[in-house]
């Protein structure tokens, strides 16, 4: 039999899935994740998913990884000693970013320093115009004495070369691509005209330098990842999963570590994306709450809402504009620091206030017995009644709920003169309020109704909070699918191979010709192509699309256009009327019509993920009763073991419903029934979207 293996780093957590091809069964495993070196976890639990089974690792024919390790690299400054080469002139393109307030109001603003000091940036005699014509030429042996300094007299390890419209001509950069690979060949680096090859030079930059920044740092990783699989006698295929949904080969990714950067929660996003269209419910809320961090995504015409720009390491979290700009394919999320490692504490007002800081898996929450001391939401959700101490994990860790009623009432019970379970519900009900908030200004600026929408819920706290958050919001339903604990683990396995090509090149739409139409785009998909075509997948069996981003003559920002198989360019005015009337609600102008970024996606066929069924209808029996917090105090709550529901089975709340890495809480009044495909589905009733 043959074996896939999903593998999803988090912030607390490493998760596994192990799929069987064979019959669709699905087994899971989670093991706390090592900070100092994620592999160690990976390879750890790798090897104790598989022992488990009595199977050996030549069993499993490919692993799909996920990991946050590239924006945790950003994030705490620990990538690469970084310098850059840029255009004389544009040294500080870095420093002066936008000179974009993200508070108006605020006098006070704290912005990310560059990735790359001053002091590390060298300038090069070269300028070309933004269609590609050289106006100065390179400076070659200049450009060799300013790298020079920057290895011998600073260190450097890695290189961004960045000049000025690179994108619309990469002949310099290369050139000093080849001058470095001549005169030092350890020294990694990253062009722009590849990494992000589009206008605005401060997203490129900072961009590129990104990817220059983590590209060390990843390629070690990768590295010992492989030799570690490789000793356990691994010899099938590994894929990297990139932030736009698809998965890369180790070589792309090492190419292109910006590409990771939300490579974990992508999978996540396309695995609910995956159960909606099998439920045929293609408008949906992706709703991921792991140990560190709670992610939302948007599901619409039963896809994740891709786009090409991003923000990370936000100086203030739900600030946009306060972090670094990323410009390459992502799936459009909310991030907030909101998970089960998330520190709870009395703020200077006198109130509870909860995360963003986070105790991750080192020391842990309080009851983890691991010297952490800070309360947490675990150790909030353990006094609660909501997770059973001796049957955490399946009952592979035991949970300590005096150390968790100790730390909530020593930090948070004890200066609010509260109760431990008034203190722990606080802590709770203000995450489900802040995920909530997030969530509603995700969708508003998205022009997303999600009121009759479905939730999809998962991660290991994601379950225990979804109805909370469902009930503030005003949906009516949430859908909690098998394995939810280690969902985006699944979703790794249900990826495909994608490669996407953003390359900016303005033209008015009146003056282009077919011919050359046709041409940008042939070069764009072969580029595309070339990483898939590689990893051995036959150009017959890519599917190739393709996009504009288009505005009209004298406008700041652009729109994007989705062109049908065999556009010409004569349907392209239409076409843009009709996706600007959509965004904008009319298309009245009269102005001439303007192409400023090409782009097109190539993918491989997705795999097949067709998990077993749950065993036939039956009565739902409790295995046991405890007592759980909901409002107006404890009460005996029936516990139901998950893998014992049947299709149909149905359950009134207050229920707690357990499996192995997660907990669905069901309140009062709501019922939740086993669907066709083994989902949970919840009803809520009197819903009436409120935050009390």
């Amino acid at each position: 039999m043959a074996y896939r293996l999903g593998i999803d780093i988090g912030g607390t957590f490493t998760d596994f899935a192990l799929f069987n091809e064979a019959d669709g069964s699905v087994a899971i495993h989670k093991q706390l994740t090592t900070p100092d070196d994620p592999s160690r976890a990976v390879l750890q639990g790798t090897a104790g998913l598989l022992a488990g089974h009595d199977l050996d690792l030549a069993a499993v024919v490919e692993i799909v990884h996920g990991t946050t390790l590239v924006t945790n690299a950003v994030i705490e400054r620990k990538g690469a000693r970084t310098g850059m080469l840029t255009t004389r002139g544009f040294r500080d393109v870095l420093d002066m970013a936008r000179e974009k307030r993200y508070d108006v109001f605020d006098l006070r603003l704290v912005f990310p320093d560059p990735l790359v000091p001053r002091r590390w940036r060298g300038e090069v005699d070269e300028r070309c115009h933004y269609d590609g014509r050289v106006e100065i030429p390179l400076d070659l042996a200049g450009a060799r004495a300013t790298l020079t300094g920057l290895v011998e007299e600073h260190g450097i390890e890695s290189l961004a070369i960045c000049l000025l419209h690179g994108y619309a001509n990469p002949g310099h950069e290369q050139a000093l691509r080849e001058m470095a690979a001549a005169a030092y060949p350890d020294l990694m680096v990253s062009l722009s005209s590849e990494v992000s090859p589009a206008w605005r030079e401060f997203e490129r930059f900072t961009t590129t330098c990104i990817n220059a920044f983590t590209q060390p740092m990843f390629d070690q990783y990768l590295g010992r990842l492989e030799a570690g699989l490789a000793n356990l006698g691994f010899t099938g295929r590994l894929f990297v999963m990139s932030s736009s949904g698809g998965t890369l080969t180790p070589g792309t990714a090492r190419r292109f570590p910006v590409r990771v950067i939300e490579s974990g929660p992508a999978a996540g996003a396309r695995m609910s994306a995956f159960h909606g269209r099998v439920l045929g419910r293609p408008e949906l809320l992706s709703f991921d709450m792991g140990g560190t961090t709670a992610k939302g995504a948007l599901i619409r015409g039963g896809a994740a809402i891709k786009v090409y720009h991003q923000e990370i390491a936000r100086a203030h979290g739900f600030k946009a504009g306060s972090g670094l700009p990323v410009q390459s394919p992502v799936i459009d999320m909310i991030e907030i620091g909101a998970g089960g490692g998330s520190i709870a504490e009395v703020d200077v007002r006198g109130t509870i206030s909860v995360g963003p800081h986070s105790a991750g898996a080192d020391p842990g929450p309080a009851c983890y017995g691991r010297g952490g001391t800070a309360p947490t939401l675990t150790d909030a959700n353990l006094v609660l009644g909501y997770l059973d101490p001796g049957f955490f994990l399946g009952g592979a860790m035991t949970l300590d709920t005096a150390a968790a009623e100790r730390a909530i009432g020593g930090q948070i019970a004890g200066p609010l003169a509260l109760t431990p379970a008034r203190a722990a519900w606080g802590i709770h009900e203000i995450i489900d309020e802040d995920v909530a908030r997030a969530f509603r200004i995700h969708a508003s600026e998205r022009g997303f109704d999600y009121r009759g929408s479905s939730m999809v819920a998962f991660g290991g706290s994601g379950p225990v909070h979804a109805m909370g958050v469902a009930r503030k919001l005003g949906i009516p339903r949430v859908i909690f699918p098998a394995a939810a604990g280690v969902m985006s683990a699944l979703g790794l396995l249900a990826s495909p191979l994608i490669f996407e090509v953003a390359r900016t090149r303005q033209a008015f739409v009146a003056d282009l010709a077919q011919a050359d139409f046709a041409a940008t785009f042939a070069a764009l998909e072969a580029e595309a192509m070339a990483p898939l075509t590689a990893a051995g997948i036959s150009p017959d069996a890519l599917t190739v699309s393709r996009q504009l981003d288009m505005r009209y003559h004298g406008q700041g920002h652009e729109i994007e256009v989705n062109l049908p198989a065999h556009t010409t360019v004569d349907a392209l005015p239409a076409l843009f009327r009709e996706h600007y009337a959509a965004v904008y609600g009319a298309a009245l102008l009269d102005a001439p019509l303007v192409v400023t970024t090409w782009k097109v996606e190539a993918s491989a066929p997705p795999p097949e993920l067709a998990t077993a069924r749950p065993p036939a209808a039956g009565e739902a029996t409790a295995k046991g009763t405890r007592q759980a917090y909901f409002p107006g105090g404890y009460v005996p709550t029936p516990v139901y073991d998950r893998y014992g529901l049947g299709l149909g089975s149905a359950i009134d709340g207050p229920a707690l419903i357990e499996e192995r890495e997660s907990t669905v809480v069901i309140g009062s009044g709501e019922r939740v029934q086993v669907d066709d495909f083994g989902n949970l589905v919840a009803e809520l009733t009197n819903n009436e979207g409120t935050s009390s």
